[in-house]
């Protein structure tokens, strides 16, 4: 590993690239860290939407002569106009390290995981404006400490991150652990040497950090203990909602007349639920004409009717966001009113909280596992830890929060800056005078 022992001058980037959204930010000087903020019709935003668009102009020979490529709430946009001629791509960060992705073909063209990386960081970058004109030739790029997939090819997906930032013209990559950005935000405002957890909750990961930081001479000091992460967060919440309030609704689970026998309706056509931009796919594929089929010889035609009007009418992200909605209301209410409702599609009920946590206990008991193989590798007990940080979205589920309650109490527990930390944390990060301390650079990078 390469020493850096000469602290930035000039203008500092973090970038923390998430599963759901992209948070960039920049330091000036000594003063502290600004976010990037992205204008749009609505305001300014400062999570970009980590998603990529790709519609087809045909010219005058009905050929595909134009990509209009689009990414963030601007991809979203175009997406819901026209998904059927607009090829839509979210959370693809989740195959990053995946060997078994190796190109997808979109509009006749091939693209590699780097290329839809490149595509998406140079369209955050052009709807930066200003901010991001005029970039230092060092990054600090957010990374997971478990990538996302069943068996995850971590050189990959560095290798990969690699040729994505260089397209912007970055030619000193360095990447740092996604807690240990959160890390560096929060220690910043430690008054004493202190050990502490960082947990972040992003869309695809949950990634677990312990860290001891010491201060001497004026200067803070880190040593990372421990390390886990397990991949599956606030996304697998999302679709233990839809799977237990909406696909029953849909015709999961009833049954079609066969002849003289009674079928259940194939499980698969629920799948693509777990993610929004997938449902268009399905209404494209040859199931959909097997779906239409099915109205006419199902027990519950109605539901089928209303799959069918879902999958054509393009209402998914109009569910996801109706799932967003309770997911946020059962984090501050014991009860909250699920309610989708998009064309003649009405879908309501009530939700209490035990529900949603029996809903996500698998996912739960994945999380306060991994938590405990933090403290286990760092070869100390709850009571070895002074502080416990809490970033990323799902930190406000209280059951997640239950977890670190129970082993450390609601004394040592802060939150703060959810959305803001990493990012914020890389870029005070690449001013540090010894960054081998907190990042690293990738192999043969």
């Amino acid at each position: 590993m390469t020493t850096a022992s000469t602290p930035a001058t000039g203008p500092t980037i973090g970038i923390d690239f998430g599963t759901t959204n992209t948070v960039v930010s920049m330091t000036h000087g000594e003063g502290p860290a600004t976010l990037v903020k992205f204008p749009t019709n609505s305001g300014d935003i400062f999570a970009f939407r980590s998603a990529l668009s790709f519609h087809a102009v045909a010219g005058a020979d009905g050929r595909v002569n134009e990509r209009v490529v689009e990414a963030g709430p601007w991809a979203i946009e175009a997406y819901v106009e026209d998904p059927l001629e607009t090829r839509f791509i979210q959370s693809f960060k989740t195959f990053a390290a995946s060997a078994a992705f190796t190109e997808t073909k979109i509009l006749n063209k091939r693209y590699l995981f780097e290329d839809l990386l490149a595509a998406f960081l140079l369209k955050v970058k052009e709807h930066a404006g200003d901010q991001m004109a005029a970039l230092p030739p060092r990054v600090i790029v957010g990374r997971p400490v478990t990538f996302a997939g069943g068996n995850p090819d971590e050189a990959l997906a560095l290798e990969r991150y690699q040729a994505g930032f260089e397209r912007l013209g970055f030619t000193d990559i360095r990447y740092a652990y996604e807690p240990v950005g959160a890390a560096f935000f929060f220690a910043r405002q430690l008054k004493q040497d202190a050990t502490v957890l960082v947990a972040d909750f992003g869309g695809g990961t949950s990634d677990f950090s312990i860290v001891r930081f010491e201060r001497s001479g004026g200067t803070l000091r880190s040593t990372a203990l421990a390390r886990s992460g397990v991949g599956v967060a606030g996304d697998a919440f999302d679709y233990r909602i839809i799977d237990q309030l909406v696909s029953p609704e849909l015709g999961k689970g009833s049954l079609y007349k066969a002849f003289d026998n009674r079928l259940p309706i194939p499980q698969r056509y629920y799948t693509a639920f777990a993610r929004w931009d997938q449902l268009a796919l399905l209404r494209a594929s040859k199931d959909m004409r097997d779906i239409r089929a099915l109205e006419r010889t199902a027990l519950e035609p109605e539901k089928m009717a209303r799959l069918i009007e879902v999958l054509d009418d393009n209402h998914g992200y109009a569910l996801y966001k109706s799932v967003s909605a309770l997911k946020e209301t059962l984090s501050s209410q014991a009860q909250a009113r699920f309610r989708f409702a998009a064309g003649s599609v009405l879908i309501e009920k009530d939700v209490q909280r035990s529900d949603f946590e029996a809903w996500i206990a698998p996912e739960l008991k994945a999380i306060e596992g991994a938590v405990d193989q933090a403290l286990e590798r760092s070869g100390l007990g709850p009571e070895g830890v002074d502080r416990v940080f809490l970033t990323g979205g799902s930190s406000f589920v209280p059951a997640v929060r239950e977890i670190f309650l129970r082993r450390f109490g609601a004394e040592r527990i802060e939150s703060g800056g959810e959305f803001e930390s990493i990012a914020s944390g890389l870029a005070l990060i690449g001013r540090e005078a010894d960054l081998d301390l907190w990042s690293e650079k990738a192999k043969g990078g």
